[in-house]
């Protein structure tokens, strides 16, 4: 009998790799019923990763959400599964464990049959408690490999990582390849070498299009003896997003295995609606450069993803480099030649900083700190002028254990600037957190929701769950997409640009929110006027596309205005602060 292979539909993904917004819960129930009748999945992704945040950013409960949008498929027997970051739960920076505990609880109550788990930095010590609560509530545990390409980033290495998470109890092992730069034949060798050794376990791959080894890849790890393959359905198919279901099914068919039929009406109605949502207002945050493959991305590794996002930071720099490349007397670069110069200082600094694999929120700092050596170099300075404290954690261990070894050069940095290791296992570092939200929570008189669900998600997003309750999320983004319906004249930009023509605009590269401090632990601290600005300090985060881009100052100033504070929405190359030279003179 041919090898039978299952899909998976990654739903969620295929509108976050695309954009910045998901649909609605009236979108999502009205299309559920129209993918059980495709009649071709198996498995749904139907929650995890930013997407409850962004239910909460226009004003949705997504603990709602979750529960009426499973309920079709576990009606369907579709089993349904979420995704999670380990350490980092469902957020982007560190969960005490009685949270991370509490979510699973919440998940399998909601609906939710199997959590893929992941480690960015691929350390088991971070998934083994996530295998370990997922199983506590009848959870499936799919333990997920960070995929990545280098030296060290073999076989090898990743079957250490299968070994302990099968140590730990995991049911499944997923393969998640978020940039699709694993290559195909080594990626069929890690099947074959998982199905060798664990025969009875569950394979499920994983792999964005990006750099256009997808197609390959799932063919190589089918015939390796994959079970399970993610696809996505078009027009959010392709690009930055995953292979369209069609494809994959003819291509597996066409090679002899036993591959569920595709109901084609269902298919076009679901396509129908899924353009019906962009035409609605998910398109307004979808960029058009997510729509293109690019073989760009094969040697630096970045997901995809981020393209539209690294173009923003070069534009944003571009006319500042040049003007100090004029004033030496140097050639001027265009922006293509700026982007070869990120991707190969990318390349350069990652295995200096331990090749962590290039996935949210990796990926986002090691791109950074290439940027700002990029800036300090053409400048005449030396590189690792600037590093950010959420890049110095990871350095430090505190994320986790670094697939390879720190540089020397990177070691002796921390030492000069007396900053100590962290060799424990990263989740002890975290203490728990619940009692103190349920008491705010008692305080305000907020109900905790069934099953402590309400509870969950203030303490995994206290802010953005602070502006649900309220009314300033949906406040917010009514705001938003009111602005990109009516396309107001950007007369009040101008204005300021025309007065203040001889200071440094720091600009938004890309619309989102200004948060000038993301650590919930203590009150944010907006930059004020007349602070001192050193060339390359952070001026703030621009939160797009859920991911939270830092705005650097490319020249040192004194903040002569500023004009947005804690949580304002701006928009595309809007002015956020203005910096007056020191000494008449910028550096």
């Amino acid at each position: 009998m041919n090898k039978e292979i299952k899909f998976s539909l990654v739903y969620r993904d295929m509108w976050q790799s695309s954009g910045k917004y998901v649909p609605r819960l009236d979108q999502l129930k009205k299309i559920a019923p129209v993918i059980i009748d495709m009649g071709c999945f198996s498995r749904i992704e139907t929650n995890g990763g930013a997407f409850e945040q962004v239910n909460l950013l226009y004003g949705e409960n997504p603990n709602k959400v979750v529960r009426e949008w499973t309920k079709p498929f576990n009606e369907a027997g579709i089993e349904t599964h979420m995704l999670e970051r380990a350490l980092n739960g469902i957020r982007m920076f560190p969960v005490a464990a009685d949270l991370r505990q509490l979510m699973f609880k919440v998940k399998k109550a909601q609906g939710v049959d199997i959590a893929r788990s992941f480690c960015g930095l691929n350390d088991h010590r971070n998934l083994e408690l996530s295998i370990k609560y997922a199983k506590e509530v009848g959870m499936k545990s799919q333990a997920t490999l960070s995929i990545t390409h280098s030296d060290i980033h073999t076989v090898e290495y990743f079957m250490n990582v299968v070994d302990k998470a099968i140590e730990y109890g995991a049911d499944e092992i997923c393969l998640k390849d978020m940039a699709g730069v694993g290559r195909p034949h080594t990626l069929g060798k890690l099947v074959k070498e998982i199905k060798t050794k664990y025969p009875d376990i569950i394979v499920q791959y994983h792999g964005h299009s990006g750099p256009g080894f997808a197609v390959a890849s799932m063919l190589e790890v089918a015939k390796a003896g994959v079970d399970y393959i993610d696809t996505a359905m078009e027009p959010l198919a392709w690009g930055t997003v995953h292979p369209d279901i069609i494809t994959i099914q003819a291509m597996l068919k066409d090679a002899g295995f036993k591959v569920p039929d595709i109901n084609m009406k269902a298919y076009m109605y679901a396509r129908a609606l899924n353009q019906e949502f962009i035409d609605d207002f998910l398109g307004y945050w979808i960029n058009p450069k997510n729509r293109y493959l690019s073989s760009l991305l094969v040697g630096c590794g970045l997901p995809g993803g981020m393209m539209g996002s690294m173009m923003a930071d070069l534009e944003g720099v571009h006319q500042g480099i040049n003007q100090t490349l004029k004033n030496a007397g140097k050639q001027t670069l265009d922006l293509d030649e700026l982007l070869v110069m990120l991707f190969e200082e990318v390349q350069y600094v990652w295995p200096k900083l331990g090749y962590p694999p290039l996935v949210t929120p990796f990926s986002q700092y090691v791109k950074n700190v290439a940027l700002l050596n990029i800036m300090h170099i053409l400048q005449g300075k030396g590189r690792w002028q600037m590093i950010d404290k959420n890049t110095w954690d990871m350095i430090l261990g505190k994320s986790g254990k670094l697939p390879g070894p720190l540089d020397n050069e990177i070691i002796k940095l921390a030492e000069q600037q007396n900053l100590d290791f962290y060799n424990g296992v990263p989740q002890d570092a975290y203490p728990n957190v619940l009692p103190k939200f349920r008491q705010e929570m008692i305080d305000n008189n907020w109900d905790f929701g069934k099953d402590d669900e309400e509870l969950f998600e203030f303490a995994m997003h206290e802010r953005q769950y602070r502006d649900f309750k309220s009314g300033l999320a949906k406040q917010r983004f009514e705001e938003e997409l009111k602005k990109f319906k009516s396309s107001p004249l950007q007369s009040e930009k101008s204005y300021r640009t025309e007065i203040d023509k001889n200071a440094t605009q720091i600009t938004a590269p890309y619309m989102g929110r200004i948060y000038f401090d993301i650590n919930l632990e203590r009150e944010a601290r907006n930059i004020e006027k007349d602070d001192i600005i050193e060339a390359g300090q952070r001026i703030c985060y621009l939160e797009s596309h859920s991911t939270y881009h830092e705005i650097i100052a490319e020249n040192a100033g004194k903040v002569k205005e500023i004009f947005y504070a804690q949580g304002d929405f701006v928009e595309k190359d809007e002015i956020i602060a203005l910096l007056e030279p020191l000494n008449g003179k910028t550096s």
